[in-house]
């Protein structure tokens, strides 16, 4: 896995199918002159940025023979994940100790998100690894180019693009608790149109999502997904993609087995037009993307009617970038961006089978600037300022400094960056039944500094100190009585709660990463201490540790590959004790998991891999009474042509 820190990007790039002699590999040594994407929304060479980022290959991706992208990225530093029971279940996805609301998530240049879900987030319980050819993980505020929700950091996901005329590729995998996993994928690069075509099918048996149950809660995910780039002269081309999944989950209710079922449909759109002018000094952007997110739930043993919960989420946006490079050492980021959300949910029962339908839409618009130069040889300062306008809360404007210093020959950089985010009220927050039209965005000021240093070629180290002080936070306020003005509504009703701007946290932390190119043997490793608080004036809470953030993470991978190509590896993921609760009473035990994966490629277009996951049969929880999978063997085959 390849870890850089960082401060500016987001055009998009696929990368093409690796030989398998090289996709043994888990760990890569990042070269300083790579360029990363995610940091200032176009390519930057990494010695050159000042925020944190950690980049997923496609590499690493084929290394770790993970199904899901949450497992993947619970390897980088910073990032941990809770779900409800095994792959399907309700999985929350937290970096550096923030909601996970307060995650952007980016699918193939489009930002993905589901209105109708409380927070406005994003589920990644359906998020398979798929035909994913790369994910870059930005850690820190950065809503001044990524806007809403970008308080603990961005993920920005790219699926493979294709790299030779005609190309294609199949896998199949199969192993415990009934799994099976088919993917298939083809495409191809002419001089002018370059398109890619994917497919893939998972099922599993499951485990019981009630940690104490008998009956097992399966998943199923079909997903769809393909991307097509049209250049229609040098200077201009047409971009297209789309991304399609459907899934079933079966869950069980409280503390007792049921045959509780949900479906989530998704689909992520994205049209574009390139164009280059002023012999590529300027490049210019223009994108229409879509999202949309069905969710349904059903309970087959619920009378008069079995849906329980039905809900649409959809995000239409408009959007414009420019990158000018201005001169070799200074280069500007602009653009601006018209959203459009809106929601649909209702939630009917026995005792009320046809209640009325939640309705609500809220528009968020935003400008956006950003200069980044040389000042000196090897200092490199970012400087970027944002402009946003909601429907509801107004006006909000943020910013964001970073430094990125290059020295010793680029075997040393030193990072520091200072970085604003803000969350927009979710219209659930703002207009469900217990919605509060009076909300403020929630506000957060971060910064980290950072070090890096090579050695010998074959050795990186890498240490950085983050902090984050968020305000405004939304929160559910309950009510019992009439004397708060909040909790009456129409007709004078006293409603359960509502929403409102009452709490306040604070996170503070250290990542440590190195990682040692030895040849054959390839070695990773990296530990997060994250401090992440309750920080309410007055509160009862305050000062206890805010729930399902472990205190202490670690992983190590190494892998050993042959001159054939064979290789054997394993991956060790330690998580630290946490609290399931805000009163911190309720205590998550300290687990530790053991990988090992293994792969022989027996030619040029076939390859056999396998792996055994939680090898030592930890029996552990990521939330309260949920269950978790344990020892489990899988096999499967690739080919490519």
């Amino acid at each position: 896995m390849k870890t850089i820190l960082l401060s500016t990007a987001a055009a998009l790039c696929g990368l093409s199918t690796t030989a398998w002699a090289e996709s043994a590999s888990p760990v890569a040594i990042a070269s300083v002159s790579e360029l990363v994407i995610t940091a200032n929304r176009s390519p930057q060479a990494a010695d050159k940025v000042g925020q944190s980022i950690s980049v997923v290959t496609e590499k690493d991706i084929k290394a770790a023979q993970a199904s899901d992208v949450s497992t993947l990225l619970a390897t980088t530093p910073g990032v941990s994940f809770s779900r409800n029971g095994g792959v399907g279940g309700s999985t929350a996805l937290r970096i550096r100790g923030a909601e996970t609301d307060q995650t952007v998530v980016i699918v193939d240049g489009v930002k993905l998100n589901d209105p109708s879900s409380t927070g406005g987030g994003y589920n990644f319980s359906n998020l398979l690894a798929g035909d994913i050819a790369r994910i870059e993980i930005l850690r820190g505020a950065q809503s001044t180019l990524w806007g809403s929700q970008a308080i603990g950091g961005v993920v920005n996901i790219v699926t493979a693009s294709a790299d030779s005329p005609f190309e294609g590729e199949l896998s199949a995998e199969g192993g415990s608790m009934g799994t099976s996993y088919f993917r298939a994928g083809v495409g191809g690069k002419t001089e002018r149109l370059t398109w890619r075509l994917a497919a893939g099918r998972y099922e599993t048996g499951g485990v019981s999502s009630y940690r104490l149950g008998s009956e097992k809660d399966g998943y199923e995910n079909t997903g769809v997904s393909g991307r097509a780039l049209l250049a229609v002269t040098d200077a201009m081309s047409f971009d297209v993609r789309g991304v399609y999944s459907k899934g079933r989950n079966d869950f069980d209710g409280f503390l007792t087995d049921s045959r509780d079922y949900g479906e989530t449909e998704e689909f992520v759109g994205y049209l574009g037009v390139n164009l280059d002018l002023f012999d590529g000094a300027l490049t210019n952007r223009l994108a229409y993307g879509y999202t949309r997110t069905d969710r349904q739930n059903f309970n087959p043993d619920q009378a008069v009617t079995t849906t329980t919960f039905d809900a649409r989420g959809e995000n239409k946006r408009w959007e414009y970038q420019g990158v000018w490079a201005i001169s070799d050492a200074w280069t500007a980021t602009f653009g601006g961006e018209i959203e459009d959300s809106r929601m649909r949910t209702v939630s009917p029962s026995a005792f009320n089978p046809t209640p009325p339908v939640a309705r609500a839409k809220a528009g968020l618009d935003g400008l956006y600037a950003q200069v980044q130069g040389e000042v000196v040889p090897g200092l490199t300062l970012t400087a970027g300022l944002r402009r946003d306008s909601h429907d509801t809360f107004g006006d909000k404007t943020l910013g964001q400094l970073a430094a990125a210093w290059s020295l010793n020959e680029g075997n040393t950089i030193l990072r520091a960056s200072f970085g604003q985010g803000f969350k927009a009220p979710s219209l659930y927050q703002l207009y469900s039944e217990y919605g509060n039209t009076t909300l403020e965005a929630e506000e957060a000021d971060a910064w980290d500094f950072g070090v890096e240093q090579r050695l010998m070629d074959r050795f990186v180290l890498r240490a950085t100190w983050f902090q984050r002080e968020t305000t405004n936070q939304i929160d559910y306020v309950s009510c019992s009585s009439a004397a708060d003005p909040m909790c009456v509504v129409a007709g004078g009703a006293i409603r359960w709660g509502y929403y409102d701007n009452t709490a306040r946290t604070k996170a503070k932390g250290v990542e440590l990463e190195g990682s040692a190119d030895l040849g054959p043997l390839q070695v990773a490793a990296n530990y997060t201490w994250t401090d992440a608080q309750n920080d309410v004036a007055g509160g009862a809470n305050r000062g206890k540790a805010l729930a399902r953030r472990p205190e202490h993470q670690a992983n190590i991978q190494a892998t050993y590959t042959w001159a054939n190509g064979a290789s054997f590896g394993g991956a060790v993921r330690y998580v630290g004790k946490s609290f399931d609760n805000a009163a911190n009473t309720t205590t998550l035990q300290p687990y530790t998991l053991l990988d090992l994966r293994a792969a022989y490629p027996v030619n040029e277009t076939f390859e056999f891999y396998g792996r055994v996951e939680n090898a030592f049969d930890d029996d552990y929880e990521t939330t309260r009474n949920y269950g978790s999978p344990g020892r489990g063997l899988y096999a499967g085959v690739r080919a490519k042509f």
